[in-house]
Order: C-alpha cells, then sequence, then structure tokens
C-alpha cells in the first residue's frame, strides 16, 4: 500500500536555547500540524524565559548551504523566516527563494525578542524591506514591526491599515498585521491582500506562556498553507492553535514562558 508522502515546511530562523521561540518553537508547530518540518539556522542564541544574554549569526553562505540542501533533496511545500540578523543573511535568503523557486514564504520580520532584546541591525531591517518582502506570500508583523517597515506610529486602526497598505507597497502578497499589542478583550489580526481588508478576532488568553507566539503564528500559518489552506481558512486555525497552546502553558521558567506546542494531542487537548 503507498502511503502519501508528507506536506514538508521550511523554517529559516535563529536558534532559541529556551525552546520557546524560533527553530525550536518551529519544528513543534509544524509536528503539531502534521508536517514534516526542515531548518535552516540563521543565528545561534543564548536566551532563557527572562531575555537574551547573547547571539552569534552564521555566516550567509552557510545559511544558504543549509537551504540548498534541504530543498534540493526533500522539496519544500511553504517557507517562513524569522530571526535574520544581518543584511548578507537577509539578501542570501532573498536569493535562495527566487534561485530555489521556494513557494509561499511567510515572512516574520522578527526585530526583538519578547523581552525586548533586540536581533537585527538596521542594515539587517533595510534589507528586508528591499529585498525580503518583496519576495513574501505573506508578511506578519506584529505592531512595532509594522511600525518599523512602515515608518510610522500606529495608534489607531486607520493607522494599522495605513501600515498595511504601505507594506504592500514594498512587494508582498499579503500582510497580516497582529493586533496582540493593542489593549483589548479581544486580539484581531488584520490581513490585507492588497484589494481588501479582513479582519480576524479572536477571544484574548490570560498567561505569561506567550514566549514564541510571533514564531508559532508564522509557522502555524506555513503549515496551514503547506496543507493547502487559504489565507483566509488559515487565520481563525492559526488563532484556535495559539489561543490552546497558551492556555495549556507548562508554567516553566521565571519570565515570559513557552507554550505547550503539543496540546492538540489527544492526551493534552483536554487542558484547553
Amino acid at each position: 500500500m503507498d502511503i502519501a508522502r508528507p506536506r514538508v515546511a521550511l523554517t529559516i530562523a535563529g536558534s532559541d536555547s529556551s525552546g520557546g521561540a524560533g527553530i525550536q518553537a518551529d519544528l513543534k508547530t509544524f509536528a503539531a500540524h502534521g508536517v514534516y518540518g526542515v531548518s535552516a539556522i540563521t543565528a545561534v542564541t543564548a536566551q532563557n524565559t527572562l531575555g537574551v544574554t547573547g547571539f552569534e549569526a552564521l555566516s550567509a553562505d552557510l545559511v544558504t548551504a543549509q537551504i540548498e540542501a534541504v530543498v534540493s533533496d526533500l522539496g519544500v511545500h511553504a517557507a517562513k523566516t524569522g530571526m535574520l540578523p544581518t543584511a548578507a543573511i537577509v539578501e542570501a535568503v532573498a536569493a535562495a527563494v527566487v534561485d530555489l523557486e521556494i513557494p509561499l514564504l511567510v515572512v516574520d520580520p522578527v526585530m526583538a525578542a519578547k523581552s525586548g532584546d533586540r536581533l537585527i541591525d538596521e542594515e539587517a531591517l533595510a534589507a528586508i524591506k528591499a529585498e525580503l518582502v518583496r519576495r513574501a506570500f505573506v508578511v506578519t508583523p506584529n505592531i512595532p514591526e509594522a511600525e518599523a517597515l512602515a515608518e510610522i506610529t500606529i495608534a489607531t486602526e486607520e493607522d494599522r491599515r495605513t501600515a498595511a497598505r504601505r507594506i504592500a507597497a514594498l512587494g508582498a502578497s499579503a500582510v497580516i498585521v497582529k493586533g496582540g499589542h493593542f489593549a483589548s478583550p479581544d486580539i484581531v489580526d488584520l490581513l490585507y491582500d492588497g484589494d481588501r481588508f479582513v479582519e480576524f478576532r479572536a477571544k484574548r488568553v490570560a498567561g505569561r506562556g506567550t514566549h514564541g507566539t510571533g514564531c508559532t503564528f508564522a509557522a502555524a500559518l506555513a503549515a496551514r498553507l503547506a496543507l493547502g489552506s487559504s489565507l483566509e481558512e488559515a487565520v481563525p486555525l492559526v488563532q484556535r492553535y495559539i489561543a490552546g497552546a497558551i492556555r495549556a502553558a507548562p508554567g516553566v521558567g521565571r519570565g515570559n514562558g513557552p507554550m505547550d506546542h503539543f496540546w492538540t494531542r489527544s492526551d493534552r487537548s483536554d487542558r484547553s
């Protein structure tokens, strides 16, 4: 009997030694969605739930070699980017997306850790705007990241829509400006597809197990895209997954702790 080959998703991001964000969170998220995960590590960080104490970027050539190795052998149905600490790495990733025809790229423009520690330099941010966003199927900034990409202050919903339009004007096919930083009982994630806006509302979940939510959102979105979902189909499913993972957080660490990426397992789902 033939066994269907799994869908494959690629994460291009930094390693988080606490396991709650970055490559580790992405691979857990892919596995939780039944997608086979492959990776290209861009940086190694020393961090925990309290913050980042240091990191070292890999060479751009080694990042490219990792991407080429997995794509040429396993193939990729969707991909996402996370921490891209230097302009050279951003440019290498953008070139690999084109040269290897990597589909359905989710760009999570990671700029800082949950603790506020900066993870990229100004040259890398400029390269993301100039080279990577235009390769994206969708860009998933939070409010501070959207402000940096759009070069405006976001204080109102109209500001957020203006930011989404400006980011789309950089070349992205779609933009999701996440709403978690707005102080409100509900989180409203805003999708702009270059033509219209769609709002996705979800009840805010209380708790400190929020380390890696941005990485996990983008990874879950990439997994859903790899499985064949449209953006409008995927976003509510991603919101539900994130909410459940926060509710089931294991409570480890003294700061912003990690989520439970495998909360959907039958022996854990009753915890939600």
